[in-house]
């Protein structure tokens, strides 16, 4: 869960999931709170008491100065990671391991959380912001808390401008220009009056030039 950012510090490695997690706790200090572009939530910079850094998801109610608990005791509180077996129903997490030691890589986009609803046996349910349940090992690990970072579209964009540098670091193809809108070289459903000219629906045999609008579509038309 805790994590260099890549290609930007590269001498910080992610932290080894050793016996001190597995058994007991370790203690983190948040060091700092970075913006991270191509991401949609910051990123919290903790210290560890070995003086070891490294990175970990933003928390909502997490602030520079807090002492973040990792491992099986840690306490149920905002930042905390423990696993999903110690946490009891109805604890909001994010940043949860679909795989035992994969270090998270559910519900980490900003303001997202999901809901920790059934234990059973060596089993937890939790409830995805998607709406679906998903049953995971009681052993994953998860962060308890909300991602930081949300409420970032609710503020509309006016200005392409500001969609442009929202888009750069993401490396994101924009802006997307209609099909209809190019000429009759650069794509089958360019050229004429701003209609495709024939059927938007193409077999799934068909040369790759010409593969474009809805593949293989099962039907056409509304319902």
């Amino acid at each position: 869960m805790v994590g260099a950012l890549i290609g930007l510090l590269p001498d910080l490695k992610y932290r080894r999931y050793d016996e001190a997690e597995k058994t007991d706790r370790v203690e983190a200090v948040v060091r700092d709170i970075i913006p991270a572009p191509e991401r949609s939530a910051p990123l919290l910079c903790v210290e560890y008491k070995e003086n070891e850094k490294g990175y970990m998801l933003g928390i909502e109610g997490v602030k520079v100065g807090d002492t973040i608990e990792i491992g099986v005791k840690a306490k149920i509180s905002f930042g905390n990671v423990l696993p999903l077996a110690n946490m009891p129903d109805g604890t909001p997490v994010c940043n949860i391991e679909n795989s035992l030691g994969d270090r998270g890589s559910l519900v980490r986009a900003s303001g997202n959380y999901a809901l920790v609803i059934n234990h059973d046996g060596g089993n937890v349910t939790v409830h995805l912001p998607s709406g679906s349940l998903k049953t995971l090992k009681s052993g994953c690990r998860a962060t308890v808390g909300v991602v930081a970072g949300g409420g970032r579209l609710d503020k509309p964009i006016m200005k392409a401008g500001k969609h442009y540098h929202m888009i750069k670091p993401k490396a994101k193809y924009w802006p997307v220009v209609r099909k209809v809108a190019m000429n009759a070289v650069n794509h089958p459903f360019g050229g004429g009056s701003h209609t495709p000219g024939k059927p938007t629906t193409v077999s799934r045999n068909a040369p790759p030039g010409r593969k474009v609008g809805l593949i293989a579509a099962r039907r056409t038309g509304r319902r």
